[in-house]
């Protein structure tokens, strides 16, 4: 029998990364002590508060059946609590929350609902790669936006083709940014307003970061800017603030029509999140956010460890504002996959190179601060000795 695949799929982006990890574990397997700084997946573990509460509603028969497929309200109840006390943004939960089986899953779920064959997309270079995925699916195409260090790595929107704006119908954006880790200042988000009212464009903002910031600057939320929710919706997950990314908890916020469209492909994909991962999640949102705090802090004496090595080494290397991630410039002669081959041939130290993120991210690695103090500055001791 010759079974061939949809033409969806075969119109999917390479999995970049695929490689670098198969290549990281042979060094692994071959004895080597490798410090692995090129994933995104968080180091430490979820707190005890929220998986007790897990323990506890999973013991509940009641958790077992199928919840409401558009999730349980008390959950959606609880995120538009928690973002009116963390950003003063208002929010209804019944029209204006959509639960995600994690983040990504919503990111790429909002091409299908939004973009046909000949659409266009606008999307950050160098980005999260998932978002390519979801524009691969829906048969649309993409329009890089270059982030470039000369403009903080904001998009410049009057450098956008005109052909490509008349076609575009959807935008993303990523502020904490991956990989880049710059911020976003709310005139910045004021700006994007009013581009995406002038050119009928739906903001996708992805706040997966948001709420890792530094040095005392809370990032911003694209929702608090006036005008926002006409304009958009904004994702958010679990996974980062509370170190749950197994546990596959995000959420859509903002517009009600772009909510509904959410809610409905996910009616045909899924019966919504387990109860007890929802009702723990009510636990993790409603509680004492000390966990929070503790966990930026954390992030930020790496982020000092690391990058004040770097930089005392005489690195030219910019000092995140949030994100759990570093943006290092790979040295004169060197592309980034060279140069992420080098560090791990090396000094056994793995980083992911910037052209996996889009064709601007060359001529950097992305370098996650996601293992201890300790160990990122027997990284940057390593880094300092290869020969460059």
């Amino acid at each position: 029998m010759n079974i061939k695949s949809a033409d969806r799929l075969q119109g999917l982006p390479t999995q970049f990364f695929s490689t670098m990890v198969a290549k990281v574990n042979s060094y692994i397997a071959a004895g080597h002590d490798v410090i692995n700084l090129g994933q995104g997946n968080p180091d430490l573990p979820t707190p005890p508060h929220i998986v007790e509460s897990l323990r506890h509603e999973v013991l509940d028969p009641v958790t077992h059946k199928y919840p409401p497929f558009s999730g349980l309200f008390e959950l959606k109840q609880a995120i538009a609590t928690w973002y009116k006390t963390e950003f003063n943004v208002d929010l209804d939960p019944a029209t204006e929350v959509a639960i995600l089986f994690g983040g990504k899953t919503g990111l790429v779920e909002i091409s299908q609902c939004l973009l046909n064959p000949g659409d266009v997309c606008l999307v950050p270079d160098p980005g999260y790669p998932d978002y390519w995925s979801g524009v691969a699916l829906s048969g649309a195409e993409m329009t890089m936006m270059p982030l470039l260090r000369d403009n903080a790595f904001l998009p410049d929107y009057s450098q956008i083709p005109a052909d490509k704006l008349a076609k575009a119908k959807l935008m993303f954006l990523n502020y904490p940014n991956n990989p880049t880790s710059a911020t976003a200042p709310a005139s910045f988000y004021e700006d994007t307003v009013r581009f995406a009212e002038q050119h009928n464009i739906v903001v996708a903002s992805d706040f997966a970061y948001g709420a890792i910031g530094f040095d005392g600057e809370k990032p911003v939320s694209f929702l608090q800017t006036p005008g926002a929710k006409e304009v958009g919706v904004e994702f958010y997950t679990l996974s980062k603030t509370y170190n749950m990314a197994g546990w596959r908890v995000g959420f859509a916020l903002g517009n009600k029509d772009v909510i509904s469209l959410i809610n409905l492909i996910q009616d045909h994909y899924y019966v919504s999140l387990p109860a007890f991962i929802q009702r723990a999640s009510v636990t993790a949102l409603t509680s004492p956010q000390d966990c929070v705090h503790e966990l930026a802090a954390t992030y930020q004496r790496r982020r000092d460890v690391f990058v004040g090595g770097l930089r005392q080494a005489g690195w030219d290397v910019l000092n995140p504002k949030g994100s759990f991630f570093t943006w290092v410039p790979v040295p004169k002669g060197f592309t980034s996959v060279e140069f992420s081959n080098t560090l791990l041939e090396q000094a056994h130290v793995m980083v992911a190179p910037g052209v996996g993120f889009g064709p601007s991210g060359e001529g950097y690695v992305r370098v996650g601060l996601l293992t201890s103090e300790e160990r990122l500055q027997e990284a940057v001791d390593r880094m300092c000795k290869i020969s460059i």
